[in-house]
């Protein structure tokens, strides 16, 4: 009779166990939802149902919306909230679910088309989805993490902190009493003293040496949350505000410089040679928005435990497949190899020979997300994308000379669906735009003139070198960085992500802009990258309202 029982409740458990969504769906019709891009989200059919790997799913999304270039796929984990995770099995997913595409970092040409496959000259650059990559290169490991590193740009809206519990309690008071009728509040010292430390600390998060627009910015939003606190007579009601946060300010500096803070004892007097005697003279302090200009050594760690792990570097580059070893130790030596190059300016030369990881792509992306706190290939091309419909319209819409200029590099343009040669004829219109010469940046040889080329590095100060093996409309075989007369980068894949990568070691290597194209560089700071942008020559300004109109 047991036996009986074992049996039933056997045969009962068989029955009422629930199948897995991916077993119940077999075979039947499924339905996905697909973010292609921010403003691309497109409906996926499956009729034959979810398929069993995840390479079987790509490709069939690859094929039902015309993609190209190599990507993975995210999808909504609601264990996690609804966070996007990225899709190891596709067992994971429902039916109704979201998906989401990742073009990998490494792959600038990946487009999004249109479901008939068609794509007009003009809107082919805009519709290419490097803007949506998810560069998740952390600052700093766990190891390395520093009181002083920052991690992200001064906020397009400033943020006033909360203040101790009285000042709150008198503030709270206050603006209620000025919203009724106006009353002004009288304002303590030690209240004043709360308000003006704190907000100090909060503008040090940011930056180290504010401007005075930041200045400006801050006392604004101290006024705009707390009204109760606007001046009688100032004629905006805070610049007395503004002149006491410059005066707090420098007081917080002068007593972190005490304390040993590396980006202000560097301009100390005593660090000073004998030779440069005064304050002013050689002031080292960001001047591009570098949030991480001179960073503190990681809590624990000496200059000499980081040398050792400097040598340790040097024989790990040698290794095959070791770019995670590679990227920890270069984040864990970021402060050593800064203040090295900030300080003692080494030649380019040395730095090869030194720090030779620093010269590959992918730690030259890591270095300028480490120091701006910003993604540098996948932005620039993003940007650049999402700009180039209007950019090309103010292109157009000029004559003159600059359309003599530039006809031959429009013509190429329009004859290409390439995107890559299509952006390097975009920054080539750009360079002239702004009155500069694009062959100072980008030097072209053909495939016979190999030798002409390499004997034109050593003349060079900063430049592309670009070998195509016929016109303009061919891929380059070849495309190098030269800096200073050495070659620091070559094989590159197109001339858009060369330049990239020539603004990136230029935040790496803390190098001037080219006297003949400093309004290019420019441009690619403040209106490609949005770096420090509020700032901007007449020149660049002149550019940057047309592609706003």
């Amino acid at each position: 009779m047991s036996a009986i029982y074992l049996l039933l409740l056997s045969v009962s458990n068989l029955i009422f166990f629930p199948l897995p969504e991916y077993l119940s769906m077999s075979g039947r019709s499924v339905k996905l939802l697909v973010i292609v891009s921010q403003d691309d989200s497109r409906k996926l059919l499956l009729p034959d149902g979810i398929p069993e790997s995840v390479d079987e799913l790509i490709e069939k999304v690859r094929e039902a919306f015309g993609l190209n270039g190599r990507f993975r796929l995210q999808y909504q984990d609601k264990d996690f909230g609804d966070v996007f995770v990225n899709l190891t099995n596709t067992r994971e997913l429902q039916s109704l679910g979201t998906l989401k595409i990742i073009p990998l970092p490494d792959n600038d040409s990946f487009i999004a088309q249109t479901f008939d496959g068609t794509q007009s000259n003009d809107d082919a650059l805009s519709s290419v989805g490097s803007g949506d990559t998810d560069d998740t290169v952390l600052l700093s490991s766990p190891s390395s993490e520093t009181v002083s590193t920052r991690h992200q740009q001064w906020p397009k809206e400033f943020n006033i902190p909360r203040f101790s519990y009285d000042t709150e309690l008198q503030l709270e008071r206050g603006n209620a009493l000025f919203k009724t009728n106006g009353t002004r509040l009288t304002v303590t010292p030690k209240m004043k003293s709360d308000i003006l430390e704190k907000v100090c600390d909060e503008i040090y998060k940011y930056k180290s040496y504010p401007s005075s627009a930041n200045f400006c910015e801050v006392s604004e939003a101290l006024i705009k949350k707390h009204p109760c606190l606007a001046e009688k007579g100032s004629f905006n009601g805070c610049y007395g505000w503004t002149q006491r946060l410059k005066m707090k300010m420098g007081n917080l500096r002068t007593q972190l410089k005490g304390l040993g803070c590396p980006e202000y004892l560097v301009n100390s007097l005593k660090t000073k040679a004998s030779d440069h005697p005064f304050p002013a003279k050689n002031v080292k302090r960001p001047k591009r928005g570098e949030a991480n200009h001179i960073p503190s050594l990681p809590a624990g760690e000496t200059t000499a435990n980081l040398e050792v792990e400097r040598l340790a570097l040097l024989k790990e580059v040698k290794k095959r497949n070791n770019a995670l070893t590679i990227r920890e130790k270069m984040t864990k030596t970021f402060a050593l190899r800064r203040q090295e190059i900030v300080e003692n300016k080494p030649s380019v030369q040395e730095l090869q020979e030194r720090w030779p990881a620093l010269f590959q792509q992918e730690e030259i992306n890591a270095e300028f997300l480490r120091i701006t706190t910003l993604p540098l290939q996948s932005k620039f091309m993003a940007s650049l994308d999402r700009q180039s419909a209007q950019l090309l319209q103010v292109i157009r819409s000029k004559g003159g000379m600059f359309r003599d200029k530039t006809k031959d590099i429009v013509k190429v343009m329009d004859q290409s669906l390439d995107v890559d040669i299509r952006r390097e004829c975009l920054l080539k219109c750009l360079i002239l735009y702004l009155g500069e010469d694009a062959s100072c940046l980008i030097k072209e040889y053909q495939a016979d003139q190999r030798e002409e080329a390499e004997s034109e590095f050593e003349k060079t100060t900063m430049a592309l070198f670009v070998i195509r093996e016929k016109d303009a409309l061919s891929h380059a075989l070849d495309i190098s960085i030269v800096i200073d007369g050495v070659e620091v980068l070559h094989e590159l894949p197109s001339v858009a992500c060369a330049c990239a990568m020539m603004f990136g070691l230029i935040y790496a290597l803390n190098l001037k802009y080219p006297e003949g194209l400093k309004y290019t560089f420019e441009a690619f700071q403040k209106l490609i990258m949005d770096i420090e942008s509020m700032q901007i020559s007449r020149r660049v300004q002149n550019i940057s309202s047309k592609l706003q109109e």
